[in-house]
């Protein structure tokens, strides 16, 4: 009987998520939290922060061995390079975001005056377009460095991601839950299956870590890609590993996704940039 509480819990998380498409954002905060905390009754809240990591006392010794050495220093120091140096029309980072690089926590959050989820990357990007210079792609490459250096300026700062009452913020809100909540690609899986109601529990050689506290390190450094990566990178690898065809990242999809999923993380630290598997 034990063994199958984990899945009987996982169906009332998506159950109760799935109760009504009017329920308070407020009231899923406090299903979709109260769900692990129960799941994992022996992990510290602030441990959820660290991914996998705060379940896999394996996996764990590892990552603290390589947290010795971070492999993203080097992205850090390149970071501050971008934030610093000028733009070609003299102006630099700090002219698009004045109160400096400790800046994580405030995104994402709803942008009333573009009717939309607004994100770091597309804020550093709308910030360089601004600016007459290159914009930055996405997934993997330069924005690395300069959302590593910000994360890193921002580490302690607690998410508090506000969802207002305001019909279309509420409605991307909802999208992002339905997003995590349905099944999709020929393995027929969902965010919630994999990242609820098997969290802790192994695929193949490796333990899914609880969707509570996903976006708190991006960008990671992951072993498997041998780089660093944005969420929207991980979104990707994800939905391609259900063998689901991806969105576009940084696209209406996925920042829904990131506005429901940073939520859900409410209260806990920030603390990346990361590395991960």
């Amino acid at each position: 009987m034990m063994k199958k509480l984990p899945l009987i819990l996982g169906v009332c998380l998506t159950v109760g998520l799935s109760a009504s498409v009017q329920a308070a954002p407020a009231d899923d905060l406090k299903v979709f939290q109260d769900f692990f905390k129960k799941k994992f009754p022996d992990v510290a809240e602030q441990e959820f922060a660290n991914g996998v990591y705060a379940v896999d006392p394996v996996g764990r010794e590892s990552w603290e061995a390589i947290e010795e050495f971070p492999p993203y220093e080097p992205v850090v120091d390149a970071g501050k390079e971008m934030w610093e140096k000028p733009f070609k029309n003299g102006k630099t980072y700090k002219d698009c975001f004045p109160d400096g690089p400790a800046i994580a926590s405030k995104f994402p959050h709803w942008d009333k005056e573009k009717g939309m989820v607004m994100t770091l990357p597309l804020a550093i990007n709308n910030c360089l377009e601004a600016n007459g210079e290159e914009k930055l792609k996405y997934k993997k490459g330069k924005i690395n460095n300069i959302l590593g250096y910000i994360a890193y300026e921002s580490r302690g700062q607690k998410i508090n991601v506000e969802i207002p009452d305001d019909p279309k913020a509420l409605e991307a809100y909802q999208k992002g839950k339905d997003f995590w909540l349905a099944k999709r690609g020929q393995l027929n899986m969902s965010c919630a299956g994999c990242h609820a109601m098997n969290a802790g529990n192994k695929i193949r050689a490796d333990v899914l870590s609880p969707a509570y506290g996903q976006p708190t390190g991006f960008p990671v450094y992951r072993s498997k890609w041998g780089g660093m990566g944005t969420l929207h990178r991980r979104f990707t690898g994800c939905n391609k590993q259900v063998r689901a065809k991806p969105f576009k990242a940084q696209g209406e999809e996925y920042r829904d996704l990131e506005y429901f999923l940073t939520y859900m993380s409410n209260g806990l630290e920030l603390n990346g940039p990361s590395a991960r598997k």
